[in-house]
């Protein structure tokens, strides 16, 4: 078995500041590391898909370097809107392989396991919204065609409507793109985005699309076309994505928090019902 783990959205902060006054994603982001590190079995590698500072600046990705740092295994990470291309490739290098294309993106592909991963880069300086543009997406297209292990494909932005209206305005421009060159693939287990602050599966070109909940503040689910912006603290969460011979990818939510339990499946009567 081959297990990789996302986590996403850390939006780390200077020490001793929080998240929009009230949001204390140090601390949330020191715990999911805690218990990614106490999962059993260990996952083969983490992927962080994206928004790991709030605004990339240089103390923030001092932070995300002790906490990642932490991590026994192989650790990679994507740019977020909230971060920079450039900054992330400077601050951050050791977990992400140097591969900045002309365009100024962070792609690149890495060997995990059975599985091979393909990071994307959907930052726009400046703006919110996502865009892998024509060389990221012609530079896809060649490593899809080169290679027909069983392949993730991670990028911050969701190429997808969520019916949060306040997140679709700042999605991906250029999903019908990507969606051309994702669909051909059939070797493309899955597409793991973050961005949207909740847990969320689609599916997209043909391919199962996982959205990965943040390891803090989770966006308020609304589904009114009219509802603010607004987040909560629903329980944090992260995901497993297991391939498991012979079937393939298996995607399971795993929980931040600790909960009651461990309990065995007993009846009253000493009867051992099963699940």
């Amino acid at each position: 078995m081959t297990i990789l783990a996302q986590i996403t959205d850390l939006h780390q902060r200077p020490n001793g500041l929080t998240c929009y006054r009230v949001s204390d994603t140090n601390m949330l982001a020191e715990r999911a590391i805690n218990a990614l590190m106490a999962q059993t079995p260990r996952p083969d590698a983490v992927i962080v898909t994206g928004d790991l500072t709030d605004k990339s600046d240089p103390r923030e990705y001092a932070q995300v370097r002790r906490l990642l740092k932490k991590l026994p295994m192989p650790v990679y990470v994507i740019p977020g809107n909230h971060d920079g291309s450039a900054d992330m490739a400077r601050e951050l290098a050791e977990f992400a392989p140097d591969n900045v294309g002309l365009d100024g993106k962070l792609h690149y592909v890495a060997e995990v396991g059975k599985l091979r991963l393909i990071a994307l880069d959907t930052h726009v300086p400046g703006k919110p919204h996502g865009e892998i543009g024509t060389l990221q997406l012609e530079w896809l297209a060649g490593e899809l065609a080169a290679s027909d292990k069983p392949t993730v494909v991670a990028l911050h932005h969701p190429p997808i409507p969520t019916g949060f209206a306040h997140m679709d305005r700042i999605g991906l421009v250029d999903a019908a793109a990507l969606a051309e060159v994702l669909r051909p693939h059939a070797h493309v287990e899955r597409i793991i985005c973050g961005h949207v602050h909740r847990p969320i599966i689609a599916s997209f070109a043909g391919k199962t699309l996982t959205i990965a909940p943040a390891t803090g503040h989770q966006v308020v689910l609304d589904l009114d076309p009219e509802a603010p912006a607004q987040f909560n603290f629903d329980p944090a969460a992260y995901y497993l994505h297991a391939w498991i011979e012979p079937f393939g990818l298996v995607t399971h939510t795993a929980y931040v928090e600790n909960h009651e339990g461990p309990f065995p499946f007993w009846a009253d009567e000493g009867v051992s019902w099963g699940g």
